[in-house]
């Protein structure tokens, strides 16, 4: 469970609003949760907690509140399990965490990271992939009424298995 992460938005919103932003996280969370996983949820952005402010950390702070007021509302997750704006590396890593927002359950500890866009998620997701040469599953599209899913054009055979396992769980689900 630990080294599950899951990255999104990958491959459909180019630059959602801050409530299409929660809405992305929202969904997110309670596919880790069909999963087994228990969300802790990384709203990304360039600066974490206060460190930095503009337009585009605006937009990530006010999808956080949204995410976390959805999760209470429909009881699904504790709120607090859901923090932003945080960088890549305090959202992952312990010790950067450590520094930047100490004693946040999520900081260093996330496995759900909600990019702010396409480009972020995207690069974010295949530069991870590349670099650490880890199994990547995906994109698999949330939010339709039944389960489709995508492949990149660079699909290898085993990716083509992978999404069609997780097409077929998401289906009995």
């Amino acid at each position: 469970q630990d080294g599950v992460k899951c990255f999104g938005d990958c491959a459909l919103n180019v630059d959602p609003t801050a409530e299409q932003l929660a809405e992305i996280a929202v969904f997110q969370a309670k596919m880790a949760i069909q999963f087994g996983i228990s969300p802790r949820v990384a709203m990304l952005s360039y600066a974490t907690g206060d460190s930095n402010s503009g337009e585009l950390i605006d937009k990530v702070i006010k999808a956080t509140e949204i995410a976390r007021d959805t999760a209470e509302k429909e009881g699904f997750m504790e709120r607090e399990m859901i923090e932003g704006p945080l960088q890549f590396d305090a959202a992952v890593d312990p010790a950067v965490a450590a520094v930047k927002l100490k004693g946040n359950p999520v900081a260093g500890r996330a496995n759900v990271l909600t990019y702010p866009d396409l480009t972020s998620a995207n690069a974010g997701y295949k530069g991870v992939q590349q670099a650490s040469k880890c199994l990547a599953v995906g994109p698999i599209l949330l939010g339709l009424r039944k389960p489709v899913n995508d492949l990149s054009r660079g699909a290898t055979v085993g990716d083509i298995v992978n999404t069609a396992v997780i097409t077929c769980i998401q289906a009995d689900l």
